[in-house]
């Protein structure tokens, strides 16, 4: 468990880090208080990293004995989310002006922008592809504690600095942290077939 805990928050942190997801915490942030944007960005992703590891959970049972191919088709979706990285996800300007016209209680109107972006979303998929081989409730916690862990620097770089993390090294760090995994699952994969 606690090997699928600790690659799933590297994975997920790794593929949050330039997302929009993080413009949405830092925009959320000005407007309400940082503690509040943490719990709502904490209970959404709960959800959402749980109902993706119930899905690659149900998916590595059905194919255990395809665990190479599985584990050959995982680093190819780790290629696509490298490049998927490498493309760009930014914050719409109708997204960045419902974080700002959001009222009501901050925990729920933050949680629910983003249990709504995070759906099919590169993380949610990063976080099926890794339960499907490795320790469900590692990987949720994990994938739970990364995606947080990357909103709140975010949130913290953004008051430090007041202005926009570097997009243009953070996304290629994260692409090539995409690739490097995508290259150790092909590899372990291949040498089990």
């Amino acid at each position: 468990m606690w090997e699928s805990l600790l690659l799933s928050t590297v994975v997920i942190f790794v593929a949050e880090l330039g997302d929009k997801s993080q413009l949405m915490a830092m925009t959320f942030a000005t407007r309400y208080r940082a503690r509040d944007v943490l719990i709502g960005i904490t209970i959404a992703t709960a959800i959402v990293h749980l109902a993706s590891v119930a899905i690659g959970y149900f998916i590595g049972a059905a194919f255990e004995d395809y665990q190479a191919w599985i584990s050959i088709a995982a680093g190819v979706a780790f290629i696509a989310f490298g490049l998927w990285t490498l493309r760009g996800d930014e914050l719409t300007e109708e997204e960045a002006e419902k974080a700002q016209r959001s009222t009501g209680f901050s925990i729920l109107a933050v949680g629910t922008a983003f249990f709504l972006a995070e759906l099919g979303d590169k993380t949610m998929l990063a976080t099926i592809t890794l339960a499907v081989q490795e320790n469900w409730f590692g990987t949720w916690i994990g994938s739970t504690v990364g995606m947080v862990a990357a909103d709140a620097l975010a949130i913290w770089v953004g008051f430090l600095l007041g202005k926009r993390l570097p997009e243009r090294t953070i996304k290629y760090a994260a692409a090539i942290a995409f690739f490097v995994f995508a290259v150790v699952l092909i590899l372990e994969g291949v040498s089990h077939v």
